[in-house]
């Protein structure tokens, strides 16, 4: 126990045993911070339902906006969204109606592929100094030979040939430096290799399975449809709109030689009547008054 406690209390050994629990725990940190900020993410889009998006995307961009961890991916992101537009038109007696731009496109849909802006790398490793994490295990194994080398250097240097007695007892400190500095390497590679296991068993539990149910979430939420798709669906319905213009242009002139026989036969030709009753009816009066007065006269004479 004492020659252990020894050997672990080497400086060379303490070093690299301090390395190594020091790089777990600020791993683990770490990711233990990613999944947090995850869950919370996951949490908010989990309450809302892809029939939300167009009366709530208001709520969802300022939380959003206001949320440190995702400002960034999410302001690339938000600029490739296509809303459902609609377009107001004036109607009778100045009513106004919408009609909606395209007919395929009912919800909040994205030209770009949602996990194209929240990847890995902007959900992740962009968060603490990964690249240090994928670096640890390549330290620890350089601290290997390095201190093995340094240790055999300074064993050598502490051998004193000037006598045989100071031979023999520099010689027992010479094999337990030799020692030391063989179990640096041991310990140093077998603290990579333990410090690659934990890494990626914890960066598989607790970054990656909450980062793809985000990636998940998000995908529900947010129908990806390309920029081509989308401006053919704006194609088709301007030629479906031209070809009901054009019905309407060449159904126009009977529509209003109808609309006018109508107006005719209902206001007109009663008018007209009327008219030419009364017309006659006068006529009528004038010459039963011309025919009196002639009476009349032929008395006279």
């Amino acid at each position: 126990m004492a020659g252990l406690l020894k050997i672990i209390t080497d400086i060379p050994i303490l070093i690299v045993l301090s390395l190594f629990v020091g790089s777990v725990i600020y791993t683990l940190r770490k990711y233990s911070f990613a999944k947090k900020n995850l869950n919370i993410l996951l949490g908010f889009f989990g309450s809302f339902k892809k029939t939300d998006l167009n009366f709530r995307f208001k709520e969802i961009d300022e939380w959003m906006t206001h949320n440190p961890y995702v400002y960034v991916p999410w302001m690339e992101f938000k600029n490739t969204l296509v809303f459902s537009e609609s377009i107001a038109l004036k109607g009778q007696n100045n009513n106004l109606t919408y009609k909606e731009v395209s007919s395929t496109i009912q919800y909040i849909q994205t030209t770009v592929d949602p996990l194209y802006f929240f990847d890995e790398e902007s959900l992740i490793t962009s968060k603490f100094n990964y690249k240090f994490i994928q670096q640890v295990s390549t330290i620890l194994t350089g601290c290997g030979p390095l201190f093995t080398f340094l240790n055999i250097a300074l064993a050598f240097g502490k051998v004193d040939f000037s006598s045989q007695a100071k031979t023999l007892s520099s010689l027992s400190g010479f094999i337990g430096s030799m020692q030391t500095a063989a179990l640096v390497s041991v310990i140093a590679v077998s603290c990579s290799l333990i410090f690659i296991i934990v890494e990626k068993l914890s960066y598989n539990n607790l970054c990656k399975k909450p980062m793809y149910a985000v990636q998940n979430s998000i995908s529900r939420l947010f129908d990806n449809i390309s920029s081509e798709k989308f401006l053919l669906e704006l194609l088709k319905e301007t030629k479906i709109q031209n070809n009901a213009l054009q019905n309407l242009i060449g159904e126009l002139p009977e529509n209003f030689k109808i609309a006018l026989n109508s107006g005719i036969a209902s206001n007109l030709v009663p008018y007209l009547e009327n008219l030419i009753y009364g017309m006659n009816l006068l006529n009528k009066n004038i010459k039963e008054a011309v025919k009196g007065n002639k009476d009349d006269v032929d008395e006279l004479f």
